[in-house]
C-alpha cells in the first residue's frame, strides 16, 4: 500500500465510520424515539449549555497559558492569545482531517511567533503525553470508583468475568514480556521504540525541571477538570440524568473520550459511547442518546465557532508582523 493511499484511507474512513455511525444510531430508533430524542435536544436548557461551552473555553485558555510554560525553557514566550487562537485553530483542523491541528500548531507557531518548528512541536508531543496520563489516571479512578456497577453490568450482558480478568491478566503480563524484549534487543525497530519511549519520558520529566512546575500541574489539573465539568452540567439538561452522581458520569466521560479517538470529533460515536454508558445506570436508551447528543453537539459547536472565528481574526490581530 502506498503512502498516498494510506493517507487517503486514514483521512476518508474516519469520516466514513461517523457517518454510518449516525445512520444507524437514526436506523436503530423508532419514530417515537427519534420525535422524544429530538424534543429533548431542543428542550435543552440553554443556560447548562451556556456554562458547558464556557467551561470547554476556560479549558482551552488554560492550555494556552500552559504551553507558555513548556516554551519558556526553550527561550520563547508567545502572547497567550495568539496560543489560544492557535489552539482553537487545531482543534477545529481536527475535525476535519485528524492530527493535522498538531502540525497546525507548530507551523502557526512558527509563522506568528518565530519558534522553530521542530521545538514547538516537541512541546505539543509532551501536552499529548502529559493528557494520556491524565486520561489513563482518570479511567483507574474510574473502574475503582464504579467497580461493582461495571462488572455487573458485564454480568448481566453475558459476559464471562473470569475470562475478561485473564484476558486482562494475559495482555499485561504480554506487555512486560514486550518491555524486556524491547529493552534487551539490538534490532533497528526496537531500538526506534526505545527511542521514542526515551524521547516521551524525557518530555514528561522535564515538566519537573521548569521553574513554574506547580503552576503547570495546577493548570493540567484545571484543564481536565474544565473537560469533566462540561459533560457533568449537561447532566441538568435531561431529566433523566439530573440525579446521576459524579462518578457515574465519569463512566460516561471515559466513553466519550474514546469515542473521540475513534471517529472526527467522535462524530457518530460519541453519543453511542455515551449512552450505552449512561445504560449501565438505568438510564434509558431514549434519555442517553439525547444527553451524548446535546453534549456533542455543545462542544463541537464550541470547536466550529471559535476555531473559525480564530482562523479569521489570528492574521488580523498580527497584520504587522
Amino acid at each position: 500500500m502506498n503512502q498516498k493511499l494510506k493517507k487517503t484511507l486514514k483521512t476518508v474512513l474516519p469520516i466514513a465510520l461517523g457517518v454510518f455511525l449516525v445512520w444507524y444510531s437514526y436506523y436503530k430508533t423508532s419514530p417515537e424515539d427519534r420525535e422524544q430524542i429530538l424534543y429533548y435536544i431542543k428542550d435543552a436548557d440553554l443556560f447548562w449549555v451556556g456554562i458547558s461551552i464556557v467551561l470547554g473555553i476556560l479549558g482551552h485558555i488554560s492550555r494556552a497559558v500552559r504551553w507558555n510554560y513548556l516554551l519558556e525553557p526553550l527561550g520563547y514566550k508567545p502572547k497567550i492569545i495568539n496560543n489560544i487562537f492557535i489552539i482553537l485553530m487545531a482543534y477545529f483542523a481536527n475535525l476535519g482531517i485528524p492530527r493535522t491541528g498538531e502540525i497546525l500548531r507548530a507551523t502557526a507557531l512558527t509563522t506568528y511567533e518565530d519558534v522553530p518548528f521542530e521545538k514547538g512541536f516537541g512541546t505539543i508531543v509532551t501536552e499529548r503525553v502529559i493528557d494520556v496520563i491524565m486520561l489513563l489516571m482518570l479511567i483507574g479512578l474510574t473502574l475503582l470508583l464504579q467497580t461493582d456497577s461495571i462488572l455487573g453490568f458485564l454480568q448481566n450482558k453475558g459476559f464471562n468475568l473470569k475470562g475478561l480478568l485473564l484476558l486482562m491478566g494475559a495482555g499485561l503480563f504480554g506487555l512486560v514480556l514486550f518491555f524486556i524484549f524491547i529493552k534487551k534487543s539490538s534490532h533497528r525497530i526496537a531500538l526506534k521504540i526505545k527511542g521514542f519511549i526515551k524521547g516521551l519520558m524525557e518530555g514528561v520529566f522535564s515538566i519537573f525541571k521548569m521553574k513554574k512546575k506547580w503552576a503547570f500541574v495546577f493548570h493540567t489539573l484545571f484543564i481536565w477538570a474544565c473537560y469533566v465539568g462540561m459533560l457533568w452540567v449537561i447532566k441538568f439538561t435531561v431529566p433523566e440524568t439530573i440525579h446521576l452522581s459524579l462518578s457515574q458520569l465519569m463512566v460516561a466521560f471515559v466513553a466519550g473520550s474514546f469515542a473521540m479517538t475513534a471517529t472526527n470529533g467522535g462524530i457518530g460515536l460519541y453519543p453511542i459511547a455515551v449512552s450505552s454508558a449512561l445504560a449501565i445506570f438505568g438510564i434509558s436508551a431514549v434519555s442517553g442518546d439525547a444527553f451524548g447528543w446535546i453534549m456533542w453537539i455543545a462542544q463541537t459547536l464550541m470547536i466550529v465557532v471559535f476555531g473559525a472565528i480564530s482562523f479569521l481574526v489570528l492574521p488580523l490581530f498580527n497584520r504587522n508582523r
